[in-house]
């Protein structure tokens, strides 16, 4: 087994070679006992033991770091229910920690997943990149390259917006329209005029009414 295929689960003891990934969370078998069972992404966070990093006085070290330390040291491994001895051992073996921001509990694990990755054989060492990926991530950067596409569909987009901004200044263009405007002008005021003329007839009615009104009062009397 190699060592990236290792992980932690969180919410249970021990490692884990991770044998398949699904949506919903992903198929492990125990390092301890060798059972094999589903864990589901809703319940546990999954972390490659390659991926985790360790606090020091300095800049952050891989766990790897740590653990080859532990590896070439000549202390015997601590008690992992003695605090003392934990902090008393990893002092020696690895004296840039930062004790502050790594915990009794910290130190705990790794005394276990040390004992445990030794157990199963698992050389500790960091994957290195496969030829095949590398190869994979050129072809990525020529297909990035080989876009032109864009600059036609802007080059289009310019020319449309030159010829919208030509026939603007075309003065052809708006002469249609101004002569349009001015015929709609004077028909509106060709049908304004017989409803101004229309209120002088009604004047000449009101006039007339008095003038018959005398005439037949003059009949009763006689």
């Amino acid at each position: 087994m190699e060592y990236n295929k290792v992980i932690a689960v969180t919410g249970l003891p021990g490692l884990y070679e991770l044998l398949s990934s699904k949506s919903d969370g992903a198929i492990v078998r125990a390092l301890d006992d060798k059972t094999t069972r589903f864990v589901s992404s809703r319940i546990h966070n999954f972390s490659h033991l390659e991926s985790i990093e360790v606090y020091t006085i300095r800049d952050n070290v891989n766990l790897v770091d740590i653990l080859k330390a532990m590896e070439t040291s000549t202390e015997k491994l601590p008690d992992e229910k003695d605090n003392a001895a934990l902090k008393a051992y990893f002092g020696k073996v690895f004296p840039d920690l930062d004790f502050d921001r790594v915990y009794s509990s910290d130190l705990k694990k790794m005394v276990k997943w040390f004992v445990v990755l030794k157990a199963n054989n698992i050389e500790i060492k960091l994957s290195e990149a496969a030829p095949e990926e590398e190869g994979s991530a050129e072809e990525e950067e020529v297909v990035v390259a080989e876009k032109p596409a864009p600059k036609k569909k802007a080059e289009k987009a310019e020319v449309k917006v030159k010829s919208e901004e030509a026939d603007a200044k075309d003065p052809s263009a708006e002469k249609p329209k101004a002569k349009k405007a001015a015929a709609k002008v004077n028909d509106s005021s060709a049908d304004e005029a017989p409803k101004a003329a229309a209120p002088k007839k009604k004047a000449e009615k009101a006039e007339k009414a008095p003038e018959e009104k005398p005439k037949k009062a003059a009949k009763k009397k006689s």
